[in-house]
């Protein structure tokens, strides 16, 4: 009897232990179908407002579309890294986004704000069968993470968490009464692509911790799969750049693995880093990549 219960005890952990295998497998497939060409749809909309001064203007809807190559730049079974290149036409490439996945990461930079970030650890069995994702700006620099787990249920797969992160990219010449943006972000992987789905919260945050709601917006990115032929000038542009780029990412790890809260300056000299660093040739040096992002680190 009593081997026949240790017999029992063996089967129901091999059967957990697969059945983790395989939920992972899921996760990964889903994370890697967001890779490949897409056309893109933009969708931005302020839905309610908080704030009560009387000369209060919500920032416009925004409508755009754009064909995007995401790149499978790392891919490993616990991290996968993903490049994002916006193709404006054939010749103009922009250096987009860039998100990463970990697998039960731990470690996390959390944003708090005026381009502040701070450093976290979570318990481990907090983030069993989670992946971190990792949302980073055009220079490589942080933007926000989160963890979660992916579900898939009834036919979906979709990643939700929420967040803290600096104004996006649209909102920087344009407003100034706000300097945290919560988002809830979900990823959803659908029959012609994937959508990142959001509900967001405008905030300002004082030196006092204390959080002021200005408005809320949803936003709607739809990321529509097209022949990957259609993104053959991104695909190009990163054969020739991704050696420089490769740099870049390897100095910010090197900052991201001292685990300790992280300043940046926006701009140094009157320029941002992401200009500076578009500004180099793709023969850039390690060397000067580095002393580059250098300067823009405050030092604690």
């Amino acid at each position: 009897m009593k081997s026949r219960i240790l017999l029992s005890a063996s089967l129901l952990f091999a059967l957990g232990i697969n059945a983790q295998d395989a939920k992972k497998k899921e996760d990964i497939k889903a994370i890697k179908s967001m890779c490949g060409c897409y056309e893109v749809e933009f969708n931005f909309a302020e839905t309610f407002k908080y704030a009560t001064n009387a000369d209060y203007k919500p920032s416009p809807t925004k409508h755009e579309t754009g064909l995007e190559w995401v790149e499978l730049v790392e891919d490993t079974p616990n991290k996968i890294v993903m490049q994002h290149l916006l193709q404006v036409s054939d010749t103009m490439i922009v250096k987009h986004w860039r998100q990463d996945w970990e697998f039960e990461n731990n470690r996390l930079y959390v944003y708090n704000k005026d381009n502040s970030w701070k450093y976290v650890t979570l318990p481990k069995d907090q983030v069993k069968g989670q992946w971190t994702q990792r949302v980073f700006q055009v220079d490589d620099s942080p933007r926000y993470e989160g963890t979660a787990t992916w579900v898939h249920v009834d036919g979906r797969h979709y990643w939700n968490n929420v967040t803290d992160a600096p104004l996006p990219r649209r909102e920087h010449t344009i407003r100034n009464d706000y300097n945290v943006l919560q988002r809830n972000n979900t990823h959803e992987i659908v029959k012609d692509g994937w959508i990142h789905d959001q509900d967001n919260v405008k905030i300002q945050r004082g030196a006092d911790g204390k959080d002021v709601l200005v408005a809320k917006e949803k936003g709607f990115d739809h990321y529509r799969k097209v022949d990957d032929s259609k993104c053959a000038g991104a695909r190009k542009y990163w054969a020739t750049n991704k050696a420089m780029w490769k740099n870049v990412r390897d100095k910010w790890a090197t900052v991201f693995a001292q685990n300790k809260n992280l300043d940046l300056s926006l701009k140094v000299e009157g320029q941002t880093l992401f200009m500076a660093l578009f500004d180099l040739k793709p023969t850039a040096t390690k060397a000067e990549t580095d002393a580059l992002i250098e300067k823009y680190i405050k030092k604690s």
